[in-house]
């Protein structure tokens, strides 16, 4: 039997509700947009679909403008992977703003990779200009 062709679908981007990490709830979107303003504890990012693709490895990342660590060092993205948890799944990729704010404003570029291949990509303006 033919493996069946996995198929990926951008649902939403922007502002969402916060995120509970150990709960199967997405965040609620609560506006379609690439510009964030830069407001303590504001969420952003994008939900996608993922169809056909059950315990396959997810590869994501979200490369911040230069966030510091207690040194001042720039640290490097945020990355990781999961797998897949179903052959229907939706997966929220997503961060938040926290103090300081002036490191975290910028470009954040956010991607999923699945086998090597960019299956979504999203970059979002932090900006205070937006606040």
């Amino acid at each position: 039997m033919a493996k069946r062709k996995t198929e990926v679908r951008l649902r939403t981007h922007g502002i969402y509700s916060q995120w509970e990490s150990g709960t199967k709830q997405l965040p609620r979107l609560y506006e379609v947009t690439t510009e964030v303003p830069a407001v303590v504890d504001i969420e952003f990012g994008f939900v996608v679909n993922i169809k056909n693709a059950k315990n396959q490895e997810l590869y994501f990342c979200i490369d911040h403008p230069g966030i510091r660590d207690d040194r001042g060092k720039r640290r490097a993205p945020f990355d990781g992977t999961v797998y897949v948890k179903t052959n229907d799944w939706d997966f929220y990729l997503g961060d938040t703003v926290w103090e300081p704010i002036d490191d975290k404003l910028g470009e954040w570029h956010m991607w999923l990779e699945l086998d090597g291949k960019v299956i979504a990509e999203k970059t979002f303006q932090l900006s205070a200009d937006h606040a």
